[in-house]
């Protein structure tokens, strides 16, 4: 059979806690792992041909955590920015932080924006990091950005205009990693008919592997939205 290979790919990478806790690690460490095993998925979208790849990094709720966590996840991401940055150049990849900049230091803001403008250019693949982010917190800030405009009625087309990211493509699949069953306040708007491949793996396991048993699955998907194919 063929591969069907979805567009735009979104991640819910989740499972990094238990996955530490298991090993007898700190939650950081988990997270650690988790963004060098980022690196893998990053190379083999690349190589299947996704071209845009969409990962759920850091949400709205997240602030909820422990304060050391969310410190040590805040420095981690600052090091992932210097760290990656030239090798993301080198394979043409560019790279998008989407989410709010509230509760974010000045100094990590200066650094996402440096980095964005670094590998603005890149065309071989967008890598789009929700970062602080938040899907009912997206369509808000969008709902308010029309409210200033004096607009009464909006179309679906013209809402989409007010999102985050409006030039990209809705994901046609979304991965969550460790068996959970909920969307987690990620891309409420843009998910309304991507297709969802669940796994009970680990984030800091899940393999090039694992990632191609999701694109098999999605290339079975009779996908009609809404409508009847015909046989």
């Amino acid at each position: 059979m063929e591969l069907t290979i979805p567009k735009h790919v979104a991640i819910i990478m989740d499972g990094n806690g238990r996955w530490a806790k298991e090993k007898g690690k700190i939650r950081l460490e988990g997270h650690r792992q988790g963004a060098a095993n980022l690196e893998k998925i990053i190379e083999h979208s690349m190589k299947i041909g996704i071209k845009y790849l969409t990962v759920y990094a850091f949400s709205t709720e997240n602030w909820k955590r422990p304060e050391k966590e969310i410190n040590g996840l805040m420095e981690l991401f600052s090091k992932y920015l210097d760290g990656k940055k030239k090798n993301l150049k080198k394979q043409g990849i560019k790279l998008l932080i989407t989410g709010s900049e509230e509760n974010i230091s000045e100094k990590l803001i200066k650094k996402i924006k440096e980095t964005q403008k670094y590998l603005e250019n890149c065309e071989n693949m967008v890598f789009n990091i929700a970062f602080n982010y938040g899907g009912r917190k997206e369509i808000t800030d969008a709902v308010n950005k029309i409210l200033e405009t004096g607009k009464k009625n909006i179309t679906e087309t013209e809402f989409r205009e007010y999102l985050y990211r409006p030039d990209i493509p809705d994901p046609e699949l979304i991965i969550r990693t460790s068996g959970e069953f909920r969307i987690s306040n990620f891309l409420l708007w843009e998910i309304a008919y991507s297709e969802f491949y669940v796994t009970d793996v680990y984030w800091p396991d899940f393999t090039p592997e694992e990632y191609d048993k999701a694109i098999m699955s999605f290339s079975r998907r009779d996908r009609r939205y809404g409508g009847l194919n015909a046989k």
